[in-house]
């Protein structure tokens, strides 16, 4: 818990889907890929910036897509077995009813030395133009900081602050002209790392550096003027987590934390049953009773502490991993996205791109076949866009 950030990047798996990214083996490529449908280009001081509360902006996002394993990979756009992001693929999401898009970018390897921490121009030139990808679709479009390793100890604030300033600054003033269609999302799942503390809420410690570093990366984005002063900004609890503790942490903060501004949303992830969700060796029948339950108390928990203080939330992951149990799959997400619906919290389906085991627990969270820009189970795009 006391080592330096950058030490705690270097512990971090290769492939987040799987400590075991050591024993991957290439899957085939789909041949006869689709005639690629030109990018009109994108050109934001054609658009203009209301100036909206994030609760209205809200009543505009209802369900969203990550384009997961791509730019939140540490080696490089495709070094995670996804191919390159084209115009078309993001068409074929907006086609298919989705009105949002989230885009996980990791700039740890892109980042110069401190205290500057200056990014990579061609590696910010192109995350910009994937951003236009998605912003010429009409589709509102998320970017933030994932991988970066976190550590939200009060030895490492300093550091932690440091670099994550550094960085929205320079994002801010490369987006300065993108409009409300454009949110910042200051951090990730900020965690303490392969501690019995990571998944389970946090500690009062952790969430006090939490709640500290999302404010300054509130007040930094401010502080680049220009449009980002009425910029959507979405921050996390502890770990991005549902659990009782970190959302609590972030709800009684949140006055503070935001200094009353109405552009701040708070980012969630759950994968909730997480035996049905998420665990790849967990239960693959859906037992309405029971998972209905737990997808009610998790959702409970977001309006009492989050929708009845009129504090904006957003889903940015969350899913059912693929385990040859596709109906099941269908009636999770019918009932997920439909109480997700019901309290007005926009939810992203997380998207790695896996389709077949690569590794010995490997999530199996693959949706777009990105090679044929089509979506690999039609009747789960059906239960997300016909319930949110």
């Amino acid at each position: 818990m006391s080592g330096k950030v950058t030490d705690e990047i270097t512990t971090l798996p290769e492939n987040p889907d799987s400590a075991f990214s050591e024993k991957f083996e290439p899957v085939e490529t789909i041949t006869g890929s689709p005639a690629e449908i030109p990018f009109p280009g994108y050109n934001p001081a054609e658009h203009e910036m209301r100036d909206i509360s994030s609760k209205e902006l809200l009543k505009e996002i209802t369900a969203g897509w990550n384009l997961g394993n791509t730019f939140d990979s540490r080696g490089g756009e495709t070094s995670w077995h996804n191919p390159q992001t084209t115009f078309t693929m993001i068409r074929a999401v907006a086609d298919a009813g989705f009105d949002s898009v989230r885009v996980p970018v990791t700039w740890q390897n892109a980042l110069g030395e401190a205290p500057d921490y200056l990014i990579d121009n061609e590696f910010l030139d192109r995350v910009e133009e994937v951003v236009g990808y998605v912003l010429a679709t009409e589709m509102y479009c998320i970017i933030n900081t994932h991988h970066e390793g976190f550590y939200p100890e009060e030895t490492q604030e300093d550091e932690i602050t440091e670099k994550l300033t550094a960085i929205w600054m320079q994002l801010s003033k490369r987006f300065v002209d993108y409009n409300e269609k454009l949110i910042f999302e200051g951090m990730n799942e900020p965690r303490w790392y392969g501690t019995s503390s990571e998944w389970n809420g946090g500690t009062a410690e952790a969430h006090g550096v939490v709640n500290r570093i999302n404010a300054a990366f509130i007040d930094t984005v401010r502080a680049a003027g220009g449009r980002n002063t009425a910029r959507h900004l979405m921050i996390p609890t502890y770990a991005a987590s549902a659990e009782s503790g970190a959302v609590m942490a972030i709800s009684n903060a949140f006055p503070d934390i935001t200094k009353q501004d109405d552009k701040v949303i708070v980012s969630i992830h759950a994968y909730t049953p997480t035996n049905f969700a998420l665990d790849p060796k967990g239960g693959k029948k859906w037992l309405p009773e029971r998972h209905e339950e737990e997808i009610n108390w998790m959702f409970g928990r977001l309006e009492e502490h989050f929708i009845k203080k009129d504090i904006p939330v957003i889903m940015g992951e969350c899913g059912a991993v693929n385990k040859d149990n596709l109906e099941d799959r269908v009636a999770w997400a019918k009932v997920y996205f439909q109480k997700a619906r019901e309290l007005g919290i926009p939810a992203f389906w997380w998207d790695n791109g896996i389709f077949t085991a690569r590794y010995e627990t490997s999530e199996l969270f693959g949706f777009l076949n990105r090679e044929q820009a089509t979506f690999a189970f039609p009747e789960i795009v059906e239960a997300i866009i016909n319930h949110s």
